[in-house]
């Protein structure tokens, strides 16, 4: 099992490096983000870790939940690649149980953010909003 998974990544990844010019062959290749580094099969299985609580994101700023969701889309990504692989492979994918932790923890970032927009809405707005009402106040004080 382990071999033809070895092989098949090896033969894709040899496919998609580009030998074509020196400067892409010395940078590492884009398409290694979406593939798992390979493990000694000696290793014992890896222990993978829980979805982030929507507790713990609330504490976070606006950036650090954004680069926080792009490294969830690179792992979505990463392992949604396996799985398609390994299905046309007709092998099992070794752990099911990362795909919801990385979608529930998505999902949660999603429902942090529109929390935030509901409390805070547009501040362009609300000035607006107020401009408005100092100038009724204005003219009914008048």
């Amino acid at each position: 099992m382990f071999l033809s998974r070895f092989i098949g990544r090896t033969a894709l990844l040899a496919a998609a490096k580009s030998e074509s010019s020196a400067a892409a062959a010395a940078a590492s290749n884009p398409l290694e983000q979406f593939f798992e580094a390979d493990k000694n099969p000696d290793d014992q299985k890896p222990v993978y870790g829980r979805s982030w609580k929507a507790s713990e994101l609330r504490l976070k700023s606006w950036d650090d939940l954004h680069k926080l969701w792009y490294v969830l889309l690179k792992e979505k990504n990463m392992l949604m690649t396996q799985r398609q692989m390994l299905h046309a492979q007709n092998l099992r994918f070794p752990n099911p149980e990362r795909v919801p932790k990385v979608r529930k923890s998505m999902c949660r970032i999603k429902q942090v953010l529109t929390e935030r927009a509901i409390e805070d809405p547009d501040p362009r707005r609300s000035l607006e909003t107020l401009s408005a009402s100092i100038f009724v106040f204005v003219m009914v004080a008048t």
